[in-house]
């Protein structure tokens, strides 16, 4: 069956740093993989990699078997990609903002009229939409990013820390459009601080330390191996 992704002995260095350590794993289709780890662990190297943003220093990746560094343009089409930092432009309505990234894929009226109408579903923001991002709250944000990143019916979204800074409802909500997505057949890659949200929402997880992978499986396994009752025991038990 082909995966969705596959990550060999990938390796990545700052200068004398070495943010990852020939890391290896792989994603099925349909999946939600959760990566986690402590800051500093690589899981934001790992992800920009996987987006093309960053080159490799070794190892391979690849995107329903297409190769990250050989063929860039091509995994770009298979892929969306939202940051932990990422922003919307303030002074753009919700909707003239999905116009506008609508309109950086297709050419296509039909096509960009189905990525608007799918990205209107999924904000569920409603006559909000009319109005500028800058009266939004960081809930409204998320909800319009997270649209951006799925209107486009990926075949894999990379999220980082997709429910950042947000109260319990609006992750949620955010949650439930995740689990939705890989309902239709996407499959996420999910990197967060919040092992509790990763254990909800995850297949399967990897756990990162200083760049190298310690323990990788589905959560209910990795609870019977450590004895743990959740992600973040099982996580103090894995780095012991």
């Amino acid at each position: 069956m082909l995966k969705a992704c596959l990550v060999n002995e990938l390796s990545k260095s700052y200068g004398n740093l070495a943010a990852l350590k020939s890391i290896t794993f792989e994603i099925s289709q349909g999946e939600i993989f959760g990566l986690i780890g402590p800051n500093g662990s690589g899981k934001t190297t790992t992800l920009r990699i996987l987006a093309t943003l960053l080159k490799p220093d070794k190892g391979e990746v690849k995107i329903f078997d297409v190769d990250v560094a050989k063929q860039p343009d091509e995994v770009r089409k298979l892929i969306s990609y939202l940051p932990e930092e990422a922003g919307a432009y303030k002074n753009l309505s919700g909707l003239e903002y999905l116009k506008f990234i609508a309109d950086l894929y297709t050419e296509n009226p039909d096509k960009r009229n189905e990525f608007l109408e799918r990205a209107t579903t999924i904000t569920a923001l409603g006559d909000r939409l009319k109005d500028k991002v800058k009266t939004y709250s960081k809930g409204m944000t998320r909800k319009l990013l997270l649209a951006r990143a799925l209107m486009t019916n990926p075949k894999l979204a990379i999220l980082d820390e997709p429910t950042v800074g947000l109260d319990v409802l609006n992750s949620l909500e955010i949650r439930k459009i995740i689990k939705e997505f890989t309902r239709q057949d996407g499959t996420v890659l999910l990197s967060s601080h919040n092992m509790l949200e990763v254990e909800f929402l995850s297949d399967r997880v990897a756990l990162l330390k200083q760049g190298e992978i310690i323990e990788t499986g589905k959560v209910a396994e990795l609870k019977e191996k450590y004895r743990a009752r959740n992600l973040e025991e099982i996580f103090f038990g894995a780095i012991q």
